[in-house]
């Protein structure tokens, strides 16, 4: 009975419209990723991420080195206030 109901299922015009344009941007993005997207080669793909992991690994150190300056500034001060440090 419950799927005999699911046969006769009549779908709005706006579910009808709505279905279409999923179906089309669904069509298109594949086609686009096959036929425009230029995929780099895999010596390019290493090499960026080469100087991906090189610019994090800059980067760590450099917020590493702030934070030693800045907790031994305020360690300073907290010393210089007669709190505990």
């Amino acid at each position: 009975m419950y799927f005999h109901s699911l046969l006769n299922l009549r779908l709005s015009n706006y579910q009808i419209k709505t279905m279409n344009k999923l179906t089309a941007y669904l069509r298109d993005s594949y086609k686009e990723l096959v036929e425009k997207v230029t995929w780099p080669t895999w010596s390019e793909l290493q090499q960026s991420t080469m100087i991906v992991l090189g610019a994090t690994a800059l980067i760590t150190f450099v917020v590493w080195i702030m934070d030693l300056v800045a907790n031994g500034a305020l360690k300073f001060i907290y010393s210089a206030f007669g709190g505990k440090s």
